[in-house]
This record gives structure tokens, sequence and C-alpha cells, in this order.
């Protein structure tokens, strides 16, 4: 066992202030050069590097002990700071230098499978294999630095306003919640199954009618479903709900909770009351319910000229009562050749869309894919309708409604990514408000529930569960920042009777509720206060204000795109025995 140096300082932290004092660092070794009289080591901990110094002037055992050092060896420094004659502005520690007295020898290393430096360009997979090394790059460092961050900023804030930390299981009972469950065996109880939380929803509810009236808890959840950049199978929300309240206070709460997320981690002033929108508004302008307000391109119903015209893809849209929309695109013509035009149409065809019509607006005339259909007269009226000019191109597409708005919600978006006008450090929050209470399935065409069925409809719509379910509007809203859902939350039902007329529209029978819910519904019984909250996906939050694109990059351990941790190899397969004692066969 080596001696074991006490550090005195970090090593990103040393700076001018330090010179003549003796410190002590630990770390790793990042580099090292031998100049013949001279050996550079820099030295890397969290913090960052800095330049340690060994002369001939040191113990020749010592001299030759730092000759040894490679790449990734764990050693430790006793040195005294000194001002650097050549200095290197380009890192913090840049002024000075340590010039080493002793070194210690923690442990070797073998020459790392990746490069330990942020631009490695290294497969992800291989990353995530070795992520404990991955991890040691200074990028990954800030964010996970950065992360908990926001966790301290988060707990600081709900605990300044009255919330109580609560934990809640991991193990409970399967209830639909949208994805498929995570199902653990019972070996107690052969053949029963727990399911690990898609979120704490129920217990919170059961909080509040416990009387803890105001819950905060940032918590694992686990979904089983298909994996993107944004999207794990275990991810972290922060989660709150709170009694005695209507919307308005939920999204106060959560203004204020932003406002100083922004503040105290990013150093960024944002303007509250944060700017709404309606869930209708949102499609209608943006063509999706988390609408990146950074840029324009807003959609642009075009129905009533779709009505008159003679071009059959459109009226066929139209009598199969979906719609005809369109973008325009300011000075798109000379940014988007033939070939970017069908690359950009063979995209919206991932989201149901059969193609896409383009026109150019010149300055005399308009070239476009339909010109054969179209008079130039027809062609420049629905140019018009975009009040466009000459240089900007028009795209419309015409299919069912959802696939409208799919297609051209992701096109805008997409073109503005390819003219560079998504600025990650342009920071656009809003609320997207009155969400439909009710979707229909789209293989079943039944009614389920856009968020959950404990979800409370407008008081003033009531009525309509017996008449016009689906026009029914929820007291839901989502809190969107640049095109990416940050959380959402509702006022939940507290009404027992209004919970069964709920149900009743699900097409939930008695047995099945008491089957799903009954815990629940049990509770309610006894009393429960009005109570709405939110819950916050915290990856993504990171991920945003980091300004990544990927949550992995935020998550210290996380699984790739086949729900696979590289470093265990999870999942993977147990002994016979255990599987034996839970009474599984997978013969």
């Amino acid at each position: 066992m080596s001696e074991l140096f006490k550090r005195t300082h970090m090593c990103g932290k040393l700076n001018i202030e330090n010179v003549d004092q003796e410190v002590m660092l630990n770390g790793w070794v990042a580099k090292r050069r031998n100049l013949g009289g001279l050996i550079f080591v820099d030295l890397r901990d969290k913090t960052g590097i800095v330049q340690v110094t060994f002369d001939d002037k040191i113990p020749a055992e010592v001299f030759e002990k730092a000759d040894s050092l490679r790449s990734e060896y764990v050693i430790g420094v006793k040195g005294i700071v000194k001002e650097r004659s050549a200095k290197n502005m380009n890192i913090p520690t840049g002024e000075i230098e340590v010039f080493a007295t002793d070194l210690v020898l923690y442990s070797e290393a073998e020459t790392p499978p990746i490069y330990i430096k942020d631009d490695d360009n290294v497969d992800e997979n291989l990353r995530l294999k070795y992520r404990y090394l991955d991890l040691r790059k200074p990028k990954m460092q800030r964010n996970l630095t950065f992360r908990h961050q926001i966790v301290k900023c988060t707990r600081d804030y709900f605990d300044e306003n009255g919330f109580t930390e609560v934990e809640t299981p991991m193990l409970i009972k399967s209830t639909p919640e949208g994805a498929r469950d995570y199902l653990v065996p019972s070996r107690v109880h052969p053949g029963s199954f727990y399911a690990l939380p898609q979120s704490p929803q129920l217990f919170k509810q059961m909080l509040m009618v416990s009387g803890t009236d105001r819950y905060m808890q940032i918590v694992k959840c686990f979904r089983d479903e298909d994996l993107r950049a944004d999207r794990q199978p275990e991810f972290t929300q922060i989660d709150l709900e709170m009694s005695f309240v209507d919307e308005e206070d939920v999204m106060a709460m959560n203004e204020g909770f932003l406002k100083k997320v922004f503040h105290d981690v990013m150093g960024v002033d944002i303007q509250l009351p944060l700017p709404r929108l309606t869930w209708h508004e949102a499609m209608e302008r943006y063509g999706s319910d988390k609408p990146d307000v950074r840029f324009g391109f807003e959609l642009h119903c075009l129905n009533h000229l779709a009505e008159k015209c003679q071009f059959k893809v459109f009226t066929d849209a139209l009598a199969a009562g979906g719609d005809v929309r369109g973008i325009c695109i300011d000075g798109g013509s000379d940014k988007f050749s033939r070939k970017d035009i069908d690359k950009l149409t063979a995209s919206v065809k991932d989201y149901g869309a059969k193609g896409m019509v383009w026109m150019r607006v010149g300055e005399d005339e308009i070239n476009s894919s339909v010109n054969k259909f179209f008079t130039q007269e027809e062609l420049k009226e629905w140019a018009a309708e975009f009040d466009a000019k000459a240089g900007d191109l028009i795209f419309i597409i015409s299919d069912k409604k959802k696939v409208v708005f799919d297609a051209l919600g992701f096109l805008r978006r997409d073109i503005a990514k390819r003219l560079g006008l998504l600025d990650d450090r342009d920071f656009k929050l809003l609320w997207v408000t009155d969400f439909p209470l009710f979707e229909k399935d789209d293989e079943t065409g039944e009614l389920k529930s856009m968020h959950h069925p404990f979800t409370q409809p407008r008081l003033d719509q009531i009525p309509m569960l017996d008449t016009n379910p689906e026009e029914v509007l929820a007291v839901a809203y989502d809190i969107v920042l640049n095109g990416v859902e940050l959380g959402g939350g509702s006022i939940r039902i507290h009404d027992k009777d209004l919970q069964a007329k709920m149900f009743e529209v699900l097409g939930l029978t008695k047995e099945e509720c008491d089957e799903k819910f009954g815990f629940l519904i049990e509770a309610f019984k006894y009393g429960v206060p009005p109570h709405g909250g939110l819950a916050y996906g915290l990856d993504r939050l990171v991920m945003l204000l980091a300004g990544e694109s990927s949550i992995r990059e935020v998550m210290a351990f996380p699984k790739n795109q086949q729900a696979q941790c590289l470093v265990t190899s999870a999942p993977g397969p147990v002994a016979e025995d255990q599987l034996e004692e839970l009474g599984i066969s997978t013969k």
C-alpha cells in the first residue's frame, strides 16, 4: 500500500493566488512529457488539469518514478506552486505550475480502450461499455456536477416553499399508465408480480389524502418502451403534488421553480409569467403539443382553397375528413435543391404522409410539383395565403389531421435545424393548456385518457361527458422548452362521483376499477382535498440546459438503444435455481 498524500487543493482550482504555497494533489495522469532534465505531467481530477513539473533538483528516485508514469496512472504529488514563464491561457490553471518535491504512485493503468478526451468521436456503445473511463472526461464530469446543482436547487426551492420530500415504493401493483410495466416476480407469492412504477401518481394522490399537503420527490421511474435520444427505460422525475390548489397555483409555483433554476444554475433571468398556448392553438399553429417557438414556419390551414380545386389528392383528403395544410420557408427556394426536397419528402413519410407538394415562389411565376393541375393564378392564390414573396418555398401536406400535424410539426423543426435556426442558448419556455380529456385509440377506436383517468375535466363541461365526451377539455398543463416537453400535470379528480363517471366513459366496469384502482377508490372514501401537481423529466431538463442532444450524456450509467447496460451486461440470464424459487421457467 502506498502512503496517502492528503489532498490540500483540487487540480483545477489552483491559480495565481496560490503561488509559493506548498500543495498536495491527487489525480490521474492525463499526459506525460520527458524533455530530458524536465518531466511535465498534466494531472487531472474532476475539477480540471494542472501542470506538474519534475526537475533534476529533486531526489533521483522521485525523478525516476516520474519518468515511469503513463496515461491514467493514479498518483499523489507534493510540490510548490510557481508562476509559469510560458503561460497557457487556454486552461484555467495556465498561469501556474506545480514544481514537485515528492510523488506517490497509487496504481498503474493499462492503455485505456478509449481516449480520455471530449472530442474522441468513439462509438457510443464503446463509451457505454467503458463508462467509468468515459466519465473521466471533462465534459462528463461537468455534466454530472451540473445535474447535481439542478437537483440541489430543486430541493432547496421546494423546501423553502413548504414541500415535504417523501419516498414512495418501488415495488407496486401493476396499473395501466400508458406504457408496458417492468414486472418483478414474487418468491413469497408464487405466480404474482410486482411492477416497477411508471410514476408515483397514485401514491402522491394518497399522500394528499393523508394530509401531507405539499409533496415533492426526486424519484426513479420505469417504462418498458422503445428508446430514443430523450427516453430511457429508467429515468428520473421531479415529482410534486399540492392540496387545496387550482391550476393557477400549480403553474405559479412551478414558474418560480424554473426562474430559480435558470437564475442560480444558468445565470439566466427568465420573464414571468410564461406565455401560454392552448393545446388547440399549439396544434393549429405548430402541428405539435410541444411547440418550438424559436422560429416561424407556422402552419396554415388551406382547406377552403382545397375545396374548390380539382387536384384529387387534396379533394380526396378532405372527403375522408382530413386536412390540407402547409408551411412557408422564408427565402427557402435558394436553400433547398430538388434533391433536398426529395429527401424532405421521404422524411415526412415516416410520419404517415404519402407525399408532399412544393411551390417555389418566383418574381413572376410559381414553379411547383403540381403545375399541371393548377393555373398560375390559382398557385398565386395559394401563395397569398402565406403572404409569400419571391424566393420563398412552400410545402403542403394533405392527409388525416393527425398525419398532417405530425408530418408538418416534424418538418418545420427539421428545416429550422438544417438552416441553423436552433440556438440551444435561446431558451423559449411556455405552457400548453386545455388538453383534450380523451383521445381515440388508433387500433380500437375506443376512448382513452390523454393523460390518466384521474385528470379533472373542465367543470363547466362535465355535462358533456354524457353527450359529447370527445370535446371535453382537461384541466391539464405541460411545460415546454424549445420543442421538448419538460413536464406535465393536471388538477386531479377529488369527487368520487365524478371519478366514477370518468371510469364509466372509459368503459371500465366496477370490477375492473376495483381490480386496477381499488386501493385509491377506497382511500377516497375518507375525505380527499382538491389537489393537483406536476412532474418534470429531470434528465430532459438537465440535457436541455447543458446543451446536450441526448439524455445519455447527463446520466451516469445509462442504457443503450437496446435497453442494455453495457458495463454490467444487463439484462442477462440468471441461475436455474433462482428461477425455480420464483416458479418461473424459460423453457
